[in-house]
């Protein structure tokens, strides 16, 4: 398994462990320069969106990927996880409606999410 898919396997997962909402993977990597895959999930609270934000770095972190950057704040609506070849995006529900990433990126090709929630 390549490098980007580990890390959205583990992604997804750590998401899942923490009841995330509605997540979504995006393959982008035919049609932008960014990153190669975004996920898009979202919670119910604040709280649960920084359990999921927390869980995703400390799951990543076991398997040695480091963040370049986390942009927003545990009081934040909307979080960006930046693993260079992965993109995380953490909302609360209103804003997920809102920013509706998943329009903005519908040229990329939506994974199961399944696929990465499966057994190895």
């Amino acid at each position: 398994m390549n490098k980007e898919r580990e890390m959205t396997k583990l992604a997804v997962k750590a998401l899942d462990e923490k009841k995330a909402m509605d997540i979504k993977v995006i393959d982008i990597h035919e049609v932008s320069v960014l990153a190669d895959y975004f996920i898009i999930a979202s919670g119910s609270n604040q709280n649960q969106v920084q359990a999921m934000v927390d869980n995703v770095e400390e799951q990543l972190g076991k398997a040695g990927y480091e963040p370049k950057q986390i942009e927003g704040t545990k009081n934040s609506s909307w979080i960006l996880m930046d693993y260079g070849d992965l993109i995380i995006h953490i909302f609360d529900e209103e804003n997920r409606l809102f920013y509706d990433l998943e329009r903005i990126w519908r040229d990329g090709k939506i994974m199961e999410t399944n696929e990465f929630l499966g057994q190895d």
